[in-house]
């Protein structure tokens, strides 16, 4: 079964190139269906640059628009936001961040401030990443600014989004390795987003573990976050294997995985399939913030795609039998 699992991803690989697709112009329905089909990725450059969004989103418009107004704030030690973890007694689990409302002009104050000073003050980062359609609703003051649909997506799918995403931080926040059962429109508004990207297939490499799940909770005395497991809570199953270092929690297959990467600039579009793994860093835009905004569209949950993925799921979850993360008791590496 091994050498199966393993010949399943090296011909999915000599079948597709390692390359994300660039297009000169955004796709008809048509063209873009063609893609959902093939569940792969494409982007395209500046598709989005005359978006008032794009043109208008600086600091000082952000809190003419939405002012004194709360927003949810997540906040992290280092901006690992739903994330893995190694906790103190050297074992993994699965940390979500602790959340708060705050006014969004000093939200993103602070977001100014601290991309200044850099390392400094590398504490406590925030992130607005609440995930929930909040264009349309927390941020309704900015929805006007941006398409209500992405037109070829919308016809093509016969659906409009399920949910419009804002993302503001600074650099500091890395989102993990993690997929979605969306089809992903991504617009870049400010800063850039580096991402990279692994198709389902490679479900094998990403070495997912049923991982204890719990938050970060503030100190009462301090400004420091602690981690406050739910004892209560089904464990959650999280790939703990990450593209950037290839050489730690492996799995058998993971040397076979091939990360695409792919930099968004502002302005830019890219269509995430659903189902990819997609681990996301960020980079600052000249004002000392990054901002995007997403579609999320429902995946088709109808004919092979999401059985197969599933099959191969279950037959590697089930070929595993062994300990949750043997490397830590060889070399103490997360």
């Amino acid at each position: 079964m091994e050498d199966s699992i393993a010949n399943l991803i090296s011909t999915y690989h000599e079948l597709n190139a390692a390359v994300v697709d660039e297009l000169d112009e955004e796709p008809t329905p048509l063209e873009f269906m063609r893609y959902v089909a093939k569940n792969r990725p494409f982007v395209v450059r500046r598709a989005a640059e005359y978006w008032k969004a794009v043109q208008s989103w600086d600091a000082g418009y952000l809190n003419r628009m939405m002012g004194d107004e709360a927003v949810k704030v997540v906040v992290t030690p280092h901006g690992n936001a739903d994330a893995v973890v190694k906790q103190e007694d050297g074992l993994l689990a699965f940390i979500e961040p602790h959340e708060t409302f705050e006014p969004f002009g000093r939200f993103l104050a602070d977001i100014q401030k601290r991309s200044k000073m850099g390392e400094r003050e590398y504490r406590n980062v925030k992130y607005a990443q609440t995930q929930n359609d909040n264009l349309r609703n927390e941020y309704e003051s900015l929805y006007a600014d941006v398409p209500k649909n992405i037109p070829f997506a919308r016809i093509a799918l016969d659906e409009g989004a399920d949910a419009i995403n804002l993302w503001l931080g600074d650099d500091r926040s890395v989102t993990a390795l993690h997929k979605d059962n969306y089809e992903n429109i991504y617009v870049q508004v400010r800063g850039q987003k580096h991402f990279v990207l692994l198709p389902p297939v490679e479900m094998p490499c990403v070495n997912e573990q049923p991982l204890p799940k719990g938050r970060y909770v503030p100190s009462e005395h301090t400004d420091t976050l602690g981690i406050q497991l739910d004892t209560e809570a089904e464990p959650v199953p999280v790939a703990v294997w990450d593209p950037d270092t290839p050489d730690k929690l492996t799995t058998p297959y993971s040397h076979l995985a091939k990360p695409l990467r792919v930099t968004l600039r502002e302005g830019d579009m890219l269509y995430l399939p659903s189902l990819w793994y997609h681990k996301v860093s960020q980079s600052v835009g000249e004002e000392g913030f990054v901002c995007a905004v997403n579609y999320w569209y429902d995946m088709d949950f109808s004919g092979h795609f999401w059985a197969s993925n599933n099959f191969v799921r279950d037959v590697v979850n089930g070929e595993k039998m062994k300990p949750a993360y043997p490397e830590l008791e060889t070399d103490g590496q997360t």
